[in-house]
C-alpha cells in the first residue's frame, strides 16, 4: 500500500510538472503574439501550395507566417488567409500581397511595396466594415508572375497544340517537297548571280563613270546657265527699257493719229462726195483723147501728112 502511495504521488507530481510547463508555453506562444499584427489577403485565384504555417516574406526577408486559411463565408469565391507579421515591419498604404510558388509545389505569401512616408495599413474607424470585413486590415493582391503562369498553363498549352498542328499542316510531305524545290531553285539563283557577279561589276562600274559623267555635265550647264543668267541681266536690260520708251512712243503716235484722222473724216466725205465724181469725169475725158490721139497717131504712120490734111479717099466707082 505504500508503495502504491507513492507511485501515486509521483505521478500527480509529474502531471503537474507537465501541466505548469504547457502553461509556460502556451503563455511564451501568446507572449510572442503579441509582439505580431495580423492582417487578412483575399485572394481571387487557387492558392495551391499554400499551406498554414507556410512563410511570409516581406522583399525576401521573412516576417511571419501563415495563421488561417479558408474559403469566405461572405463570398465563397475568395480565399482568405490570415497572417501574423511582426510589429517591426512596415506595412503600409501601397503594400501588396503575391503568392511565390516553386517547382517543388511549396508555396508562400510575398509582400512588397514599403514605402518610407506612407502611412501605416490600420482599420478606419468611420469606416471599418469595408477596410476590415473580419476586423483586422486587408492587405490587397497582385498576381505573381509564376501563379500567373500557373493559371494561365491551360490557355498555354491549348495555343501550343493548336500551333503544333499548324506546324505538322505546314511541314507535311508536299510542303517539304516545295520547301526542297524553292531552296534549290534559290541554290541556283544564287550561283548564277555569282556566275554573273563579274559582268554585274562591270556594269556598276561603267553605271559610275557615266554618273561622274553626268555629274560633270550637270556642273557645266549649272555654269552655262549661270553666266546667261548674268549676260541676259546685264544686256537686256537696256533693250527692256528702249522697248518700254518705243511703246510709249508708239502709244503717243496712236493717239496723234487718231486725233488727225478725226480732223480729217469731213475732208473725206467731201472727197468722196464730190472731189471723187468729178475726178471720175475727168478721167473718162482723158481716156477719150488718148483714144483719139492715139487713132491719130496710128494715121499719120500709115498715110503720112496728107492723111491728116486730106479727107477720106473714096472707093473707085465702076459702071
Amino acid at each position: 500500500m505504500e508503495t502504491r502511495a507513492n507511485n501515486v504521488w509521483v505521478g500527480a507530481v509529474t502531471l503537474a510538472l507537465l501541466g505548469l510547463l504547457a502553461a509556460a508555453i502556451i503563455w511564451i506562444a501568446r507572449l510572442g503574439e503579441g509582439n505580431k499584427n495580423e492582417y487578412d489577403i483575399f485572394f481571387k485565384q487557387a492558392v495551391d501550395g499554400l499551406s498554414k504555417g507556410s512563410a511570409v516574406n516581406f522583399s525576401g526577408v521573412p516576417v511571419g507566417q501563415v495563421q488561417i486559411i479558408e474559403l469566405w463565408h461572405k463570398d465563397p469565391g475568395f480565399v482568405r488567409v490570415r497572417i501574423s507579421v511582426d510589429k517591426e515591419v512596415p506595412v503600409s498604404l501601397g503594400t501588396t500581397a503575391t503568392i511565390q510558388s516553386n517547382f517543388t509545389g511549396i508555396s508562400n505569401i510575398q509582400l512588397e511595396g514599403a514605402s518610407k512616408d506612407a502611412p501605416l495599413l490600420v482599420c478606419d474607424k468611420e469606416n471599418k466594415r469595408a477596410t476590415c470585413p473580419e476586423g483586422v486590415p486587408v492587405i490587397p493582391t497582385k498576381r505573381g508572375g509564376l501563379g500567373e503562369l500557373l493559371n494561365s498553363a491551360p490557355v498555354l498549352l491549348e495555343r501550343l497544340a493548336t500551333l503544333t498542328e499548324r506546324l505538322t499542316a505546314i511541314f507535311s510531305d508536299k510542303n517539304q517537297q516545295s520547301i526542297e524545290n524553292i531552296l534549290a531553285n534559290a541554290d541556283r539563283m544564287s550561283g548564277s548571280l555569282a556566275d554573273a557577279s563579274p559582268q554585274l561589276q562591270r556594269t556598276l562600274l561603267e553605271l559610275q563613270t557615266t554618273l561622274v559623267q553626268a555629274q560633270a555635265a550637270l556642273a557645266e550647264f549649272q555654269a552655262v546657265a549661270g553666266s546667261t543668267n548674268a549676260m541676259m541681266n546685264e544686256e537686256f536690260r537696256p533693250m527692256v527699257g528702249q522697248f518700254n520708251k518705243s511703246l510709249k512712243s508708239i502709244n503717243k503716235a496712236s493717239d496723234q493719229l487718231e486725233n488727225l484722222l478725226g480732223d480729217m473724216r469731213p475732208g473725206a466725205q467731201r472727197l468722196s462726195n464730190n472731189t471723187l465724181p468729178e475726178a471720175e469725169a475727168t478721167i473718162r475725158d482723158l481716156r477719150a483723147t488718148t483714144k483719139s490721139l492715139r487713132a491719130m497717131t496710128e494715121k499719120l504712120n500709115e498715110q503720112g501728112a496728107t492723111g491728116l490734111l486730106g479727107g477720106d479717099k473714096l472707093p473707085d466707082y465702076k459702071p
